[in-house]
Formats: C-alpha cells, sequence, structure tokens
C-alpha cells in the first residue's frame, strides 16, 4: 500500500510546458511523499492491498459494532471473535450475523466508498469488557479505486511542492524539495475533507 496516488503522467497533465523526462525520478518521489502526507491527514490509506486477504484484530467500539480499516470487497471476508478472552478467534460468525456499512457504498451522497464497520444482527454480541481485543477480521484492505480527489489533491501537493523548493512552511512530511503542506492548502483541504476519519470542525 506504498504507492502513489498519481502518476506522473497525470501530474504532467495538470502543469503547462511539463512535459520533458528530467525530473521523472524526483516527481514520482514527491508524488509518493504528498501521497503519505494525505494518508496521515486523512487517517486512512486509499490503495488496495491486493488481492490477499490479511487478519487484523480490533477492540469493538460497542456490543454490537466495530470499525475497521477500510475493505472493499467481502471476497474472503471472515469475522471471528474471541468469546473466551484468551486470545483465540474461536467463534467465526456467518454471513447473515452482520451488516457492513456504509450502506450500499454511500456517504454524503457520494459512491465508492469501502466497507468500514461492521454491525451483528444475530444474537451474538462483541465481549467490550476485554482488555485483549475481542474482533478478529481477515479481509481484503484497502480501496477498489482512488477517488478522484484524492488524486487531485495529490497532484496538488506534489506539484506545489516541486515548485516552491526548501520552502520554510508548517509540513506533514519532508524531503529534498521543501515541505509537502496540506494544512495550509485550503482547495486540498476541501478536496480531501469528506474522507477524513477525525474531521476538526470550526465553529
Amino acid at each position: 500500500m506504498d504507492d502513489a496516488y498519481a502518476t506522473k503522467t497525470e501530474l504532467k497533465g495538470y502543469a503547462d510546458n511539463f512535459t520533458d523526462t528530467t525530473d521523472d525520478t524526483e516527481i514520482d518521489e514527491v508524488l509518493l511523499l504528498a501521497s503519505r502526507a494525505i494518508d496521515q491527514m486523512c487517517d486512512r490509506q486509499f490503495n488496495s492491498a491486493g488481492v490477499t486477504a490479511s487478519a487484523r484484530v480490533y477492540h469493538p467500539d460497542h456490543a454490537c459494532r466495530v470499525t475497521v480499516h477500510d475493505f472493499s470487497t467481502t471476497t474472503d471476508l471472515v469475522v471471528a471473535v474471541d468469546l473466551g478472552d484468551d486470545g483465540t478467534y474461536e467463534t467465526t460468525l456467518a454471513s447473515t450475523d452482520y451488516a457492513l456499512e456504509p450502506l450500499n457504498g454511500i456517504v454524503d451522497a457520494v459512491s465508492g466508498w469501502p466497507y468500514y464497520r461492521i454491525l451483528l444482527t444475530g444474537g451474538t454480541t462483541f465481549p467490550i469488557w476485554s482488555v485483549r481485543p475481542s474482533v478478529q477480521v481477515t479481509a481484503r484492505w484497502g480501496w477498489a479505486a482512488v477517488p478522484k480527489p484524492i488524486k487531485i489533491a495529490t497532484i496538488y501537493l506534489a506539484l506545489e511542492s516541486f515548485k516552491l523548493k526548501g520552502a520554510p512552511f508548517g509540513v506533514a512530511n519532508f524531503d529534498q524539495f521543501g515541505p509537502i503542506r496540506v494544512r495550509e492548502n485550503p482547495r486540498v483541504m476541501a478536496m480531501i475533507a469528506p474522507y477524513r476519519k477525525n474531521p476538526v470542525l470550526v465553529g
């Protein structure tokens, strides 16, 4: 999940008179750094983890709800629970025992979202008293496709960093080209705002 969210070809398409290949290595690097800066601001990643499922463990939010990392397909999905508080996830839930959110892959009228919340619909409940993480989810983690606003925000940040080498501003990441700025760019912040897990509200 370490790929950039945009390519140098896409970046050059947004930049006038930027067609030579002299700086291609540096452009790839700054695109990668811009992508990771957006990850930090949104507290999530937008690439796909591929076709291999892997297990991750979680503390439930509620006896009937657990929030997990993003996954875009139910292929190979397994939800298991540690009812004995012994680190063994011995109870595997049937697909009829839970529902996935967001419903229909839609959040705030925007489609294409992956799943990130599991709600129990059967008689089982998640142990919320356990010190150990009591839920294990095996899934193909990641997004089906990078959202277009995230792709464009990555391009804007990369272009800004590449053109303003060494500018002394507040940063999310540094590299040899200078800062990768996120908060200081209102246009980028507006584009990524719907995708932030914990947005800061300003009254």
